[in-house]
């Protein structure tokens, strides 16, 4: 602050000091610490990132989700055994002990290594809707929400992100079906995508592929909003704390918040994420009555204990890492080749 060395700060140094602190750059915090367009971990819950004006008037935006949903796509194809294998513990897993070794050989056997990426292909196709509708059903909520100065508040950002994760995720919702009972089925069962669309919809109708919707949007709120507070607060205590040349964390940092938080919304919400899945893939596995969310809760909780809620988190945590480190640097790459700064 004391630029001249005089020990003593004078009025132009105080008010220079606050006004080119990288740390109240708005435009850079938003452009350095974007994280949902960035890191892609599997699941699309989280809010949507803010684009600056110059980014949006340059076309740079468009760029930037066009990296990301190619990031998105090599990460989730990057950590397929890895989803799969949650998929398989959520749905079989209180039939037996199944563990991460003795899923992963039980997969390969069954259907040889090429088994372990099955489902993924949905996976995959599914993010290019999925962003376009939420970053436009996220554009056009938030304007529901501006003051008169044009600004927005982390509450307003979160209800409007949170209804753009919900309106994305009730177009693309039955692509979601699909891939769990992909990921399920057997050998032969599919020949592929729109075989299984084609064999639920003849033996089980429209509402088949609107299994599990509400625990699915149920989900969103504990996810988002937990994602979100702990990145805010996490990028909140780096910037005033360490933000003394730039407002650019780095990629350890952006990392590793992004990690974090990620992960503690996923504990939060995982429950939910389970039931979804059970009853998603319950027309294949049980023979018994189609359970509601409800009694599926009470039956795991009765028959598996509070634990049987968590099956599956293990390998769910594992791609984590990998899956944010493989977006980030695919993001990164797809920028350069984009001719993004």
């Amino acid at each position: 602050m004391d630029a001249d060395g005089t020990m003593s700060v004078d009025w132009n140094e105080w008010r220079d000091h606050f006004l080119f602190n990288p740390a109240t750059d708005i435009q850079g915090i938003i452009r350095y610490w974007k994280h949902s367009t960035v890191l892609d971990i599997g699941d699309s819950l989280t809010i949507p990132d803010e684009f600056t004006e110059e980014e949006k008037k340059t076309g740079q935006w468009w760029k930037q989700l066009l990296s990301g949903g190619v990031a998105g796509a090599v990460s989730r194809t990057g950590t397929a055994p890895l989803d799969r294998l949650k998929v398989m513990m959520q749905v079989h897993g209180s039939k037996g002990k199944m563990n991460i070794a003795g899923g992963l050989q039980q997969m390969v056997k069954e259907g040889g290594v090429r088994s372990l990426w099955r489902g993924n292909g949905v996976n995959v196709v599914k993010i290019a809707p999925e962003t376009a509708i939420k970053f436009w059903a996220y554009e056009r909520y938030k304007k529901m929400f501006v003051d008169e100065d044009g600004k927005i508040g982390t509450m307003q950002r979160f209800i409007s992100g949170s209804l753009a994760g919900a309106t994305a995720q009730t177009s693309i919702y039955p692509m979601e079906v699909l891939k769990t009972r992909l990921a399920v089925g057997k050998t032969g069962q599919y020949s592929g995508m729109f075989d299984c669309a084609k064999k639920i919809l003849r033996k089980e109708g429209v509402m088949a592929f609107y299994k599990g919707y509400i625990p699915n949007i149920l989900g969103i709120i504990p996810y988002a909003g937990i994602d979100l507070a702990v990145y805010e607060a996490l990028k909140k205590t780096w910037l005033e704390k360490y933000a003394t040349d730039s407002a650019n964390p780095g990629v350890l940092v952006l990392l590793g918040c992004g990690t974090l938080s990620s992960t503690c919304g996923q504990l939060a919400s995982y429950p939910l994420a389970l039931i979804r899945t059970r009853m998603q893939a319950q027309a294949m596995v049980d023979g018994g009555p189609q359970l509601n969310m409800v009694a599926l809760f009470q039956r795991i909780i009765a028959q598996e204990g509070p634990l049987g809620l968590y099956r599956g988190i293990a390998p769910n945590f594992m791609k984590v890492l990998p899956a944010v480190s493989i977006s980030y640097v695919v993001y990164e790459k797809m920028k350069e080749n984009l001719g993004i700064a």
